[in-house]
């Protein structure tokens, strides 16, 4: 027991190498072990590349007829970009197979055991099962609940300002929160935010961190106010979502220069259609990073799944300054509720990270 859990951590570590590369796949890492010592390594690199077990047999140093294999999470078995890793597993002659959980994907989902099981290989699942679920949890929340996984993430005063009565906010966190901020982007599949985010502080969206990777970015834009010159349009890797309210001349010169959109035949933009429509895009996980009303709008439908709250020491006042909006919640029973919470401190800036489930 000691030496799986030993191997299979090693295995978690591998997979976050591939944090935010591998969408939207998991993030998978593998180890293939001998007589007690390990003599392969490998991990899934980059969506389209070869899995994680087909990486580890590459890499591995000697024979791999009857080794263990350690992986984070069930071995594939259903034809994608790549093969089923559970065939070339069973021609490597391993003879057990230790994975801390079953795949989510209904394509997988215990059909990877079963057929390694059918071919002799002795699987064991659950070591370790906890923490390979929260490194994947964009994964399984995709699987599970048929949409991406949402993360909201504000800064604000004490007082709960995320900008002043004028629409200033630069800046209420330190330069070290923000820096926090920004690398939170690359472990996303897109990052979210509202048209007036866009007019009021033209936002670069990116992570602007080496070796980070950029995410999507998703415009909520009902009547397409977006500036051509925006900083967001800076290349394609953008989906801008409007209404029938749009200004159509301006899509279709948007279109000619090649901008994907998405369009909902109503004033508005629904939230569980829009997040629907995403998971169809096979977008994974999203970052919301405002602003007021566009938060407001994922709190009130129910949809947030975790929240980065940074918190500076200034109090802001005024009763129109700005702070997170929608409907909001009517008791303190029916609010937000956060679980499982990490406190961290930032400088002078205190980060509260918490789950809503």
């Amino acid at each position: 027991m000691n030496e799986d859990f030993k191997f299979l951590k090693e295995t978690l570590e591998l997979a976050k190498k591939g944090e935010g590369w591998v969408n939207p796949n998991p993030m998978v890492g593998a180890v293939i072990v001998k007589n007690g010592k390990l003599i392969g390594r490998g991990y899934h690199k980059k969506a389209g590349f070869p899995h994680a077990e087909i990486e580890v047999l590459q890499n591995c140093k000697g024979k791999t007829k009857g080794t263990t294999l350690y992986v984070n999470l069930e071995p594939c078995s259903h034809f994608g970009k790549t093969p089923p890793c559970t065939d070339a597993i069973i021609k490597a002659g391993i003879k057990k197979v230790v994975c801390c959980t079953l795949d989510p994907n209904p394509k997988v989902n215990g059909k990877g055991k079963a057929i390694l099981e059918k071919a002799g290989i002795r699987v064991s699942v659950g070591i370790l099962k906890d923490n390979a679920r929260k490194l994947n949890e964009a994964f399984f929340t995709f699987h599970e609940k048929k949409r991406p996984f949402v993360t909201i993430k504000f800064a604000a005063s004490l007082d709960g300002k995320i900008a002043t009565r004028s629409g200033d906010s630069k800046w209420i966190t330190n330069q070290k929160a923000r820096y926090y901020a920004r690398s939170l982007r690359g472990q996303y599949q897109a990052v979210l935010v509202g048209v007036n985010t866009i007019l009021t502080d033209n936002p670069n969206l990116g992570t602007r961190i080496k070796n980070k990777k950029d995410p999507i970015r998703i415009i909520l834009d009902p009547r397409l106010k977006i500036p051509l010159n925006a900083n967001v349009l800076r290349d394609q890797n953008i989906l801008i979502v409007t209404t029938e309210r749009m200004d159509r001349n301006k899509k279709e010169l948007l279109e000619e220069k090649g901008f994907n959109f998405l369009v909902f035949n109503s004033g508005q933009i629904p939230i569980h259609k829009l997040l629907s429509d995403l998971r169809e895009k096979q977008i994974t996980s999203i970052l919301v990073e405002g602003g007021g009303e566009t938060l407001g709008n994922f709190i009130d439908a129910k949809t947030a799944d975790k929240a980065y709250a940074f918190y500076a020491p200034v109090i802001i006042g005024g009763r129109k300054a700005v702070s997170i909006g929608g409907g909001g919640a009517q008791t303190i029973e029916e609010s937000l509720h956060l679980k499982n919470l990490t406190f961290r401190k930032l400088d002078d800036d205190f980060l509260i990270i918490g789950y809503t489930g």
